[in-house]
């Protein structure tokens, strides 16, 4: 009896799914084999077709751009500005903030057309419109939520509730890393504060922590948290304690057979390497000075907005934090990392305080990314990995063609703002195969999709099969379910409209 409590604990830990994986020879073995050497995994899976590109850049303007002042020009709409909005729109609609009866909100900016493909963009993006003929413009996005949290988990998860993989997990876990002592999965963040939904947004959910997303600093610390050694000890004795650990996680393993401790294993090992490979590639100092202006990075740079309890009321156009995570991302995907996320916060204008504003706080934003978007482009471009790279832009939702009236009803400059809008939003795609051009459409004021319309489902199947994997095909077995990124149902579709 002496040995019952360990015995209990090992019953606790372990489920159905772990005793009937234990009855086959070494498949414990087999699993951390797949786990260590990923690629290999990965290409014997039914899932895997032919890719168009290696890897993917995902900017997410966290809080969500108003497509009505970058995007989507409705002329109409400034006719209507100041009167009152038609109750068609309003009854039956449930908006976060909107009250009443709110007045049209037309355009606050100009626009022009652009390139060959004649695109109509905001003058707030003077260098991403020289860029216009790069670019695949979808101007017919829906979601079904209005509020932050779950449409940024239904954009990026395929789920608006907690606990599901992210798109960059889902495509580690299919692909596994073409760098070995990279993580294939990285997040960079800008804009002073984490998105809404938090870091469940690169979390691997179900999947293995392995695959979950790395978040990099770039404030000038270590890359990574608590990567490097601590003082007094040299890489030979942290080679030694990781052989110590592995020898004592193998034990446990064997013994109470968890599954996430061969997960332990492969992440300390990939720590051990990143201790050479990431302070290398996240050194954007190593870059000529040619690329450092193109961008407008700035080495070292480190922003008061960052740390400010409200970074809003602190933003400058010339802000590099953007800047340096566009010029890493380019550096991320030529070291073989396969899905880079960009979260920028700051674009949830709704006018309502302070540094929130659509006519003065998003021109400031737009500065923030418009040079670095569009030397991401270029850079990659000349280095001959754009067909190689898709890049998508976006956020979580658009923005209301009526002025948000919670607050203010009456506009006045520097409280000037709109609602959060599922509608009918606006996304872009550059690289990777992708036919530049326009898709989609929306009515005269903005407001209901009337070409094409793109959910969030079609998106993500859409980024999966660029890269290589079936969406229809691709699932995890949980919770009696082969979960799939695109959700249960066949509504996810392939769009072969915006191919090359």
């Amino acid at each position: 009896m002496k040995n019952f409590p360990f015995q209990l604990k090992k019953l606790r830990a372990e489920t159905r799914r772990q005793f009937f994986g234990q009855t086959g020879l070494g498949l414990g073995a087999m699993a951390l084999s797949a786990l260590l050497d990923r690629d290999v995994f990965a290409a014997k899976q039914a899932w895997s077709i032919p890719s168009k590109v290696k890897s993917v850049i995902y900017l997410h303007m966290a809080g969500s751009p108003s497509q009505l002042e970058l995007f989507d020009h409705k002329p109409a709409l400034g006719k209507l500005h100041d009167t009152e909005c038609p109750k068609e729109f309003l009854e039956g609609k449930r908006f976060a903030f909107i009250r009443g009866v709110p007045k049209m909100l037309g355009p606050q900016s100009k626009f022009q057309q652009h390139g060959e493909t004649g695109q109509t963009i905001s003058e707030h993006l003077p260098n991403l419109s020289k860029l216009a003929d790069d670019l695949c413009v979808i101007r017919s996005v829906n979601t079904d939520q209005f509020n932050h949290s779950p449409a940024q988990l239904l954009m990026h998860t395929g789920n608006p509730l907690l606990g599901y993989p992210s798109m960059g997990s889902w495509v580690t876990y299919g692909l596994g890393s073409e760098n070995k002592d990279l993580p294939g999965f990285v997040v960079l963040s800008s804009g002073g504060k984490t998105p809404s939904a938090g870091k469940s947004l690169w979390g691997s959910g179900f999947l293995p922590t392995v695959y979950q997303g790395v978040q990099c600093r770039t404030d000038g610390g270590d890359p990574i948290l608590f990567l490097s050694n601590p003082d007094g000890m040299d890489r030979a004795s942290r080679r030694q304690t990781l052989d110590a650990i592995e020898d004592l996680n193998r034990f446990q393993h064997q013994t109470i057979g968890d599954p996430e401790t061969l997960t332990r294993i492969s992440q300390y090992e990939l720590a051990f390497r990143m201790q050479v490979s990431v302070p290398e590639v996240m050194d954007i100092g190593r870059e000529s000075q040619e690329t450092l202006e193109l961008y407008g990075a700035k080495p070292g740079y480190v922003s008061d907005a960052e740390s400010a309890a409200d970074p809003r009321q602190l933003y400058k156009g010339d802000d590099a934090t953007f800047a340096n995570n566009c010029l890493l991302a380019r550096r991320l995907v030529e070291n073989g990392v396969r899905f880079v996320q960009l979260y920028d916060w700051g674009w949830d204008h709704h006018g309502s305080s302070r540094g929130e504003s659509i006519d003065e706080t998003l021109p400031i934003k737009c500065a923030q990314i418009d040079q670095a978007i569009s030397a991401l482009i270029t850079d990659l471009k000349r280095r001959g990995l754009l067909e190689e790279t898709l890049i998508v832009w976006g956020g979580e939702f658009g923005r209301t063609p009526m002025m948000q009236n919670n607050v203010n009803t009456v506009l006045k400059p520097g409280f000037i703002g709109r609602d959060h809008h599922p509608y009918a939003f606006t996304m872009w795609m550059a690289g990777g195969g992708i036919r530049p051009g326009s898709f989609g459409a929306t009515d005269d004021l903005g407001y209901y999709i009337t070409e094409n319309q793109l959910r969030v489902r079609d998106l993500q199947a859409r980024i999966l099969h660029q890269i290589g994997i079936d969406p229809h095909r691709f699932s995890f077995p949980y919770q009696g379910l082969n979960q799939r990124l695109i959700g249960p149902t066949e509504e996810g579709r392939v769009l072969t409209e915006i191919l090359g």
